[in-house]
């Protein structure tokens, strides 16, 4: 069975590559554009590893790393955060996220970062 990855982004492109990307590399892929679905889709997915979007209409992928750290059974799951701010690594570390991807980024970054968290 494969590992199955939840993606948050707005940007439906970007939704759209990395999806492409990490299905390729035989993830199981969820990808959502809301972050109010975030927490509901932990719940029906049950992923090995969460990346969300630092700026998303509604909450902010910060906060969201942060609600799914401090929930008892999702703590122990890597969050990636990706951003377009460069040089908030301290502040974005601060939400309690295992990786940070700087946008834009490389594919095969994304890919070496998932890999290193989930293998």
């Amino acid at each position: 069975m494969s590992k199955r990855i939840l993606i948050l982004d707005d940007n439906q492109d970007i939704l759209d590559i990395v999806h492409e990307t990490l299905s390729y590399e035989n993830f199981d892929v969820k990808s959502i554009s809301v972050g109010d679905e975030v927490m509901p889709m932990m719940l029906e997915f049950a992923p090995a590893l969460v990346i969300l979007d630092y700026r998303v209409a509604g909450v902010n992928g910060g906060e969201l790393c942060k609600q799914i750290k401090c929930h008892p059974d999702y703590k122990d799951i890597p969050v990636i955060i990706f951003s377009a701010y460069i040089n908030h690594d301290d502040e974005l570390f601060g939400y309690g996220c295992d990786a940070i991807i700087n946008k834009p980024f490389d594919l095969t970054e994304l890919v070496e970062k998932v890999n290193g968290l989930i293998s």
